[in-house]
């Protein structure tokens, strides 16, 4: 994979993100019993973007989704909101994936950030209204994150087996980590 297709590929999946959060954005809320749940259809692509690229290129997506959907229709108090749950949740999958290894599949991952993406906006929301009774509303949050990361990590599991080139992404990804791993390995065994 040349510099210029891993270029293209994280513009493409920042795009597709943008996109996706934004037709989010523009479907009224779909659950009444829990206003304010959404169904966080955009973090298909950054899981995508966790399973087929290194660290800082999934950092990347993540910012560029995050500052081209506040521009293109966001304020200040959006961006506050989205930076938290988008920065937890990337950083609460990224951990469970890491820890979890071949255990936790790629729905467990997009789970816990489904439920992380959502105490990520009620900590600003607590912190904003200053006062922790804002998290009560946590339960119900956590509920719908569960089922909308369930359903969200079911599409990005049939994305990576059906789409060649993320498929081609995935490959190179794990193959550059397994060289990485045994490069290790090496070099304790001579240590």
């Amino acid at each position: 994979m040349s510099r210029t297709q891993k270029m293209i590929y994280i513009s493409l999946l920042s795009a597709q993100a943008v996109i996706l959060g934004i037709i989010e954005r523009s479907i009224p809320f779909p659950f009444a019993f829990a206003p304010g749940a959404k169904l966080g259809i955009a973090n298909l692509i950054i899981i995508v973007a966790i399973y087929t690229l290194p660290f800082k290129d999934s950092l990347k997506v993540v910012w560029m989704r995050l500052l081209m959907t506040t521009l293109l229709g966001g304020t200040i108090s959006t961006f506050m909101y989205s930076m938290a749950g988008a920065f937890l949740s990337y950083a609460g999958m990224l951990i469970v994936k890491f820890v979890g290894g071949k255990r936790v599949s790629i729905i467990g991952v997009s789970a816990t950030g489904g439920i992380l993406h959502n105490l990520g906006q009620l900590l600003v929301a607590s912190t904003i209204a200053q006062t922790w009774t804002v998290l009560l509303y946590l339960p119900v949050l956590s509920f719908m994150g569960i089922l909308s990361g369930i359903g969200i990590g079911i599409a990005a599991n049939f994305m990576m087996d059906h789409v060649t080139t993320i498929q081609r992404f995935r490959k190179a990804h794990e193959e550059k980590k397994s060289d990485k791993n045994s490069k290790r390995q090496v070099a304790d065994t001579l240590a």
